[in-house]
């Protein structure tokens, strides 16, 4: 069966000995009360909660998962009192503005949360995701009032919120929405139009949902610069700010998926229901990009978080399931088989799903420590840094998480041979539920389209030289450090491959305007393979002078590392060459 402990010591190896990530929450005053004992007790609290609480109603929300019915949206047995707790022990105001009662906590341990969190329920998760990110939204872009109106409720868990961006014919291209917004002299507006695939769109957990919905002014530009975004509540707050008459926005139906069944996945109707505008008008994409960044990362996490409770539940069963005889004689004589974890095959598999669990878990923390310093620095410098550096990791984040969480959980299930295959062994539903995370908050092509376009075409490849600038300047850092020596020359050639594929693109990009579009997906994978390899490096360096059993075990996992999953980068850098002559040369016709 599926098992799951939160994996706490490798979060605090790379949040306290790989980042030090209290001496950066030390320098900013906002993050300067949240010391390593504090973060590791709010980690220790964390897997008890995800363990105890949110991972025994996985299973059962996928076999039930949401109903519909006259416009409301009941949730899997066991959902509403587990949010209930959730959001009395403070969880839901994490990382919210103190001012407005959140607990102001960094991103760079909120993702180890978040981690947790979607491999004990992912459908849960994403109800508390989509309300964090709709408060980003409201706290950096909203007026005073509406912050002091909605945000106490939101991070009390009282209500809920939900980012309504996609409609029946418009997902990718935003700018062909038809949703309307008719100014009233109140100053509120009118927003009539169908939004579909909501996620938390309707349920019974909290007594109001706030939509952050994205429309358009009568006189708005054509396009995406035609696009503000409105807060519309499902119940118009009354004079006590509880959730009052209706508001005219209702949910149609829900969708009917192949995974995360327990999160509602809504139709939702708005007819003349009365909003207030969040930003300035026509700026609705930038201020829903604020969330959105933060979800896009969230998103990512899933993939991550299914990866890890795929491969812990596939290393207990490989203890345990007796299959065949060791190739080096036998390892169980008093049994009538060996284990299968001690044949190389299972092995190959195992390895492959720590070393990319283990890589991505330290990519999140640092994209975490990066978004907290363009939150809270008073270093305009390193601010500005921050954030670039964010812009450029956001999409790889995103996509290589999802992409390489997908494979480990099918890696996982083939472990379980074919009771990976049977619903009761619970390795399908991980798969199932990890499929969505390649395609919400922008499908892994679209992210792959916003590195190589955006980020690297767009800027002539300044962003990916700063990267590796630094990550050049961490190895001369440490170059004493004895860890180092065996991996050494592959990283150098790693990051080496990196500035020679960017330079690859830029130049294929000035001579064909298809290039971008045909070598993104490769080089966003390479990008992440090369990434995950500096990371790796930097956990390996962590280690030097520890001869326990956890450092030993994170010095294998990193050779193996860069001996049998780093190569394929090199493969990725010869598709990347090869151009888009080929990829676009057979007629639409032919196909």
């Amino acid at each position: 069966m599926a098992t799951y402990k939160a994996p706490l010591e490798d979060m605090r190896f790379v949040l306290n000995d790989v980042f030090k990530a209290d001496q950066l929450w030390a320098s900013m005053p906002a993050t300067a009360e949240v010391t390593r004992d504090l973060s590791d007790a709010i980690l220790e609290e964390a897997g008890k909660m995800t363990e105890g609480l949110l991972f025994p109603l996985n299973r059962n929300g996928d076999e039930q998962g949401c109903t519909w019915n006259d416009g409301e949206v009941t949730t899997p047995d066991g959902f509403k009192d587990a949010f209930k707790t959730f959001a009395e022990n403070g969880w839901s105001a994490f990382s919210g503005n103190p001012e407005f009662g959140g607990q102001g906590m960094p991103k760079s341990l909120a993702v180890l949360f978040e981690e947790m969190m979607h491999s004990a329920c992912s459908s849960f998760a994403l109800y508390p995701a989509l309300t964090s990110g709709a408060c980003l939204a409201i706290d950096a872009h909203a007026s005073q009032e509406l912050k002091e109106q909605y945000l106490p409720k939101l991070y009390s868990g009282e209500w809920s919120g939900t980012m309504c961006l996609t409609e029946p014919h418009s997902g990718t291209d935003l700018g062909i929405l038809r949703t309307k917004a008719e100014p009233n002299d109140d100053g509120s507006f009118n927003i009539t139009g169908t939004k579909i695939f909501i996620t938390g769109g309707e349920h019974d957990m909290t007594s109001n949902h706030i939509h952050l919905v994205l429309a358009k002014l009568p006189d708005a530009p054509a396009g995406s610069k035609g696009i503000s975004l409105f807060l519309v509540p499902k119940f118009l707050p009354d004079a006590d700010n509880n959730a009052g008459e209706g508001n005219g926005a209702t949910c149609g139906s829900i969708e009917h998926k192949m995974g995360i069944k327990g999160s509602a996945t809504c139709v939702m109707n708005f007819d003349d229901a009365k909003g207030w505008i969040i930003g300035e008008p026509n700026q609705g994409l930038a201020c829903m990009f604020t969330m959105m960044n933060y979800e896009r990362l969230s998103i990512g996490l899933q993939g991550l978080g299914l990866g890890e409770v795929s491969y812990q539940s596939a290393v207990d069963y490989a203890r345990e399931r007796l299959q065949g005889r060791s190739a080096t004689g036998a390892k169980n004589p008093n049994g009538p088989a060996d284990p299968i974890i001690v044949h190389g095959d299972v092995r190959r598999m195992l390895m492959n799903m720590r070393a990319i669990n283990e890589g991505g878990r330290a990519l999140a923390a640092y994209v975490g420590m990066q978004l907290d310093t363009a939150k809270f620095s008073e270093d305009a410098d390193a601010k500005k840094k921050a954030e670039d550096r964010v812009a450029l990791l956001t999409p790889v984040a995103k996509a290589f998480f999802t992409d390489r969480g997908l494979d480990t959980t099918i890696t996982g299930q083939q472990v379980f041979g074919g009771h990976g295959y049977i619903r009761e062994w619970g390795m399908e539903q991980f798969v199932r539920d990890c499929r969505i995370s390649q395609i919400y908050e922008g499908t892994n092509g679209i992210q792959a389209l916003d590195l190589a376009g955006r980020k690297v075409a767009r800027n002539g490849g300044k962003s990916v030289d700063a990267f590796l600038a630094d990550a050049q300047a961490w190895v001369e850092e440490n170059s004493g450090n004895g860890q180092l020596a065996a991996i050494s020359s592959e990283l150098q050639a790693a990051l080496a491959l990196l500035k020679d594929a960017t330079h690859e693109l830029l130049s294929q990009a000035g001579n064909n305007p298809d290039a971008i579009s045909a070598a993104a997906v490769e080089y966003l994978d390479l990008f992440g393979y090369v990434l995950y390899a500096w990371l790796w490096a930097q956990m390996l360096a962590a280690t030097d002078g520890r001869d326990d059993d956890f450092a030993k075990a994170k010095r294998i996992t990193c050779q193996y590392y860069f001996q049998r999953i780093l190569p394929k980068a090199h493969a990725l850098y010869a598709q990347i060459k090869s151009g888009a002559d080929t990829m676009m040369g057979l007629d639409g016709e032919l196909f």
